[in-house]
C-alpha cells in the first residue's frame, strides 16, 4: 500500500551541520534516473548480527548483554554511536573513551569476521532491485555503516554487483542526517538531485535526503517505527518495497 504524504504536514528542520531542510510538494512526475537506498532497516535486517557483535563487545568490558529489540532501537547512526548507546544504555549517552575504544575493537573484530551469519534481505528487496536495474535506473547505497563492512554484507546477500555507488559511514567527513553522503552518491552516479529518490526507514534518511535536495520515500517495516514520515518530509510511505514504482505512477513490482 502506498500512502501519499500531505505536504502541509511537512515541518521545517535542520541537519546537525546547520543545512536548511525544505519541504517537498509531492512525488516525482517522471521515473527517477537513480535511486539511493539506506541499508540497515531498509534493504537488510542486520540486527541479529549487530546484536551478536554488540554483546561480544559488552561482555569484553563486563557489561550485561542486550536483547535484539533494544539493539534495534540503537541502530542508525553508525557503529561508534551504536557502541556508545550499548555501553551507556542511553540514546544520547557517551561512554568513556578508553571503554568505548576497547569495546569498539571487539565489535569490529567480530563483525568483520562474520557480517552476515543471520542477516537477511527484507521481502521483495532482491526482486525490486533487479527490476529497477533492468529498467535502466541507476542504484546507489548510502549507509552509516562503516564502508569496509558494506561490500562483504552485500556480497553475502547476493547484491555485491547491484550498486553503482556505495557510500559508507566513513566515506565522507559526516554521517547522515548530514546531506554530504547523499551528495557524494549523486556525484558518483552522475545524477542531479531532482532526478533521484532516496529510500530509507528512518527520520535520519528523510533529513539527509531533503537536505541534499532529493525526494525521500519511507518504508514502514524498518527500525524507526515511531517516526511520522509525512512530517519528516517523505513524498510516499510504503509498507512493501515492491510498491516503489507506484511513486512515479508505474505498477508495483510482482514476481
Amino acid at each position: 500500500m502506498t500512502r501519499a504524504c500531505d505536504a502541509a504536514r511537512v515541518v521545517a528542520a535542520r541537519t546537525p551541520s546547520g543545512c536548511a531542510v525544505a519541504p517537498f510538494q509531492g512525488a516525482l512526475s517522471l521515473a527517477p534516473q537513480a535511486i539511493l537506498f539506506d541499508l540497515d532497516g531498509t534493504l537488510v535486517d542486520s540486527v541479529p548480527d549487530l546484536a551478536r557483535c554488540v554483546n561480544a563487545a559488552l561482555a569484553s568490558v563486563g557489561h550485561a548483554a542486550a536483547d535484539q529489540d533494544r539493539v534495534r532501537g540503537w541502530v542508525g547512526e553508525g557503529a561508534a554511536r551504536l557502541l556508545h548507546r550499548a555501553l551507556t544504555g542511553s540514546p544520547e549517552g557517551i561512554a568513556p573513551a578508553a571503554l568505548h575504544g576497547q569495546a569498539m575493537a571487539v565489535f569490529n573484530a567480530h563483525y568483520a569476521a562474520e557480517p552476515c551469519r543471520d542477516s537477511r534481505l527484507y521481502p521483495g528487496v532482491a526482486t525490486t532491485l533487479a527490476a529497477l536495474a533492468g529498467a535502466g535506473i541507476r542504484l546507489g547505497c548510502v549507509t552509516n555503516k562503516p564502508h569496509r563492512f558494506v561490500q562483504p554484507l552485500l556480497a553475502a546477500l547476493g547484491l555485491g554487483e547491484r550498486f553503482a555507488s556505495i557510500i559508507g559511514g566513513d566515506s565522507t567527513a559526516r554521517l547522515k542526517p548530514d546531506p554530504l553522503p547523499v551528495l557524494a552518491a549523486l556525484s558518483g552516479l552522475g545524477v542531479v538531485a531532482d532526478r533521484c529518490l532516496l529510500v530509507g526507514d528512518s527520520r535520519i534518511d528523510m533529513a539527509a535526503g531533503r537536505a541534499a535536495g532529493v525526494a525521500t520515500v519511507a518504508v514502514t517495516y524498518g527500525y524507526d517505527r515511531s517516526c511520522d514520515f509525512a512530517a519528516a518530509g517523505a513524498v510516499a510511505v510504503l509498507d512493501r518495497l515492491t510498491d516503489l514504482p507506484t511513486v512515479w505512477g508505474q505498477p508495483a513490482i510482482t514476481g
